[in-house]
């Protein structure tokens, strides 16, 4: 049964805002007391949220779909829509989150980090909200907007100092769990370790982690035996320890060639050139072992190697290393403390920006931007007012302005949205757009409290 999944896809539907309310006060001696409708609530938004005490993707594999709840609907009164609750999902520290065509989102490192990967619908506003000194009673209200609805590719990418490399088998399970309270599995037979292992090493006054990465095998890049899921969890690390067997009875292996075969795998999988190397010579508690490990030092420190000599079972030699370690783990922290540059990245709009765009296509006329489109999204087409309402806002943000002077006529088709959703009507402009002479045509009156006003 699967017990470590470390790449998986969501689907992320976020709850849709509740609808505006219209309504009109109505108490004795008070028939028309003027609108009181509330505002729908927000939809609840889909977040991802590092979870110090969750470390697999798993439960996402079982339970790829979430949705968030829908805001609800305002009411008379006065009385706006409940505000829907977020989806929380725990993730564990170094997860990646890309889109489908593999974009980078977000890299979560750090307890607490947060990303919303679907935000919620904003509630449609109620008609006291819409109303105005010229607009006193409007019979109509904003429909809530939809939620997002996104699918992304979390991939986690285990986060530690150390990565100890090898092939299946070299003591690198044994080795975690002789320097740290980690206690994975270990046996006698290949590819026990199915899962990378953390352990936490105290060194001096330097405190580090340690990864332990199965599966490296001649082929691993190319996804042969284990290696290719786990490789990426050597990304992070910021030090590489080569865990090498010396007493090893398989033909044609010994460690020079183990080590060999590690770094084509490091190289073809690529971006690992620049991390510092440490060559741990592991089970000379064996007598053989120990020869073998004396002849091939020489070698590997003409390489530029540092070689320690080690036995994860017995603990020999395991201080001398843990130490290097912690030396290369805190100059690499130095570096990229060094590296890393305060940055305010302040991006205004442009001063001429319309907030839309007018398309010309040889169906018509194609209006794409964030407010158009979405105040086409909150508008009821089964309300005349409604409608009109809409208009009034189209011709103040300047979109009958900018399609007569794209070539639009009266009668011209326009669309507003995309291929998908759009809304296509044939355009009858309220003012005579370009020669500054038309009005607005008066929407949004109550002949009912114009009667009042009158007969008043």
């Amino acid at each position: 049964m699967t017990s470590f999944v470390d790449n998986v896809v969501v689907h992320a539907h976020a709850g849709d805002g509740g609808h505006g309310c219209a309504s009109v006060l109505r108490e004795k001696f008070k028939p028309l007391g003027g609108p009181d409708g509330g505002n729908g609530g927000r939809g609840g938004d889909v977040v991802l949220e590092v979870d110090p005490n969750t470390t697999t993707l798993l439960d996402l594999h079982h339970h790829p779909h979430m949705k968030a709840g829908n805001g609800k609907p305002g009411a008379g009164n006065h009385r706006s829509g409940a505000v829907a609750d977020d989806v929380v999902i725990p993730v564990p520290s170094g997860t990646v989150v890309t889109t489908m065509n593999g974009e980078v989102l977000a890299d979560l490192v750090g307890s607490g980090t947060r990303f919303v990967i679907a935000r919620g619908g904003r509630g449609g506003l109620g008609n006291a909200a819409l109303s105005s000194p010229k607009h006193k009673a409007p019979g109509f209200a904003l429909l809530g907007e939809p939620g997002e609805h996104r699918d992304v590719m979390l991939e986690l990418k285990t986060v530690a100092d150390v990565a100890l490399v090898g092939f299946p088998s070299a003591g690198k399970s044994s080795l975690i769990a002789a320097m740290s309270a980690a206690r994975p599995k270990i046996a006698d037979y290949p590819f026990t370790t199915l899962v990378p292992n953390l352990g936490v090493v105290t060194a001096g006054e330097v405190v580090y982690t340690v990864a332990d990465v199965p599966g490296l095998i001649p082929g691993a890049s190319q996804g042969k035996g284990l290696g290719l899921e786990f490789l990426r969890h050597v990304e992070r690390c910021s030090v590489l320890v080569h865990v090498l067997d010396c007493s090893t009875m398989e033909p044609g292996r010994d460690p020079i060639d183990d080590l060999d075969v590690i770094e084509a795998e490091l190289a073809e999988y690529g971006g690992l050139q620049d991390r510092p190397r440490l060559v741990a010579l592991n089970k000379i508690d064996v007598p053989d072992a120990r020869v073998l490990a004396d002849l091939v030092r020489p070698i590997l420190e003409e390489r530029g190697y540092p070689v320690f000599e080690i036995s994860a079972a017995t603990h020999e030699g395991l201080r001398p290393l843990s130490f290097a370690m912690a030396e290369l783990v805190l100059k690499a922290r130095k570096e990229a403390i060094a590296l890393e540059a305060p940055r305010v990245i302040i991006t205004p709009k442009a001063v001429n920006d319309s907030g839309f765009r007018i398309i010309a296509e040889e169906d018509g006329y194609r209006i794409r931007g964030e407010r158009p489109e979405r105040w086409v999204r909150q508008t009821d087409f089964s309300n005349d007012e409604a409608v009109g309402y809409l208009a009034d806002r189209l011709a103040r943000l300047g979109v009958e302005d900018a399609l007569w002077k794209a070539g639009a006529k009266a009668g011209s088709t326009v669309m507003i949205g995309d291929d998908d959703n759009a809304v296509v009507f044939d355009w009858q402009p309220t003012i005579i757009a370009g020669d500054g002479a038309g009005e607005v045509s008066p929407r949004g009156t109550d002949v009912r409290l114009d009667a009042r006003i009158d007969g008043d």
